[in-house]
């Protein structure tokens, strides 16, 4: 299930990404994207950039796990439906072992409303992890 609405810039070290909030999108409350949802944001973006990486590299975007999440910090209880979150993930360390982490911020009118840093880590045997059923 994939939360974003577009990408709008990637490189080599970053990506940008937007979510449109609406009324019927997944997980949504009475009045507003509740703000835990954010940290879900933040980890498709690094996602999609990892999968645009790969597709440059001549390859397929792979399986990504989310390890934990340090210093989530939040400036609102919820994001507003008919706004628009600008998500923004850069890279701090990609590792040969597939461990990663993530500098990732959330913007809500050019104004930073949440913030993390994730690490992610990216099995080197997709299938494996498949057929085993959990993680390495």
């Amino acid at each position: 299930m994939s939360l974003l609405s577009r990408i709008v810039a990637v490189d080599e070290h970053q990506v940008v990404a937007e979510v449109d909030i609406e009324p019927d999108s997944p997980f949504a409350a009475d009045r507003a994207m509740p703000a835990w949802v954010g940290v879900e944001y933040m980890a498709q973006t690094i996602a999609a950039w990892s999968g645009e990486r790969a597709r440059q590299r001549g390859g397929n975007p792979r399986i990504g796990l989310l390890l934990g999440t340090r210093l989530y910090k939040v400036t609102r209880p919820g994001f507003p439906f008919g706004s628009t979150l600008q998500v923004q993930a850069r890279c701090e360390l990609m590792g040969d072992n597939g461990l990663g982490s993530f500098r990732c911020a959330i913007a809500l009118d050019g104004t930073e409303v949440a913030s993390a840093l994730l690490s992610v880590f990216e099995p080197g045997d997709d299938s494996a992890l498949i057929q085993s059923g959990r993680a390495p």
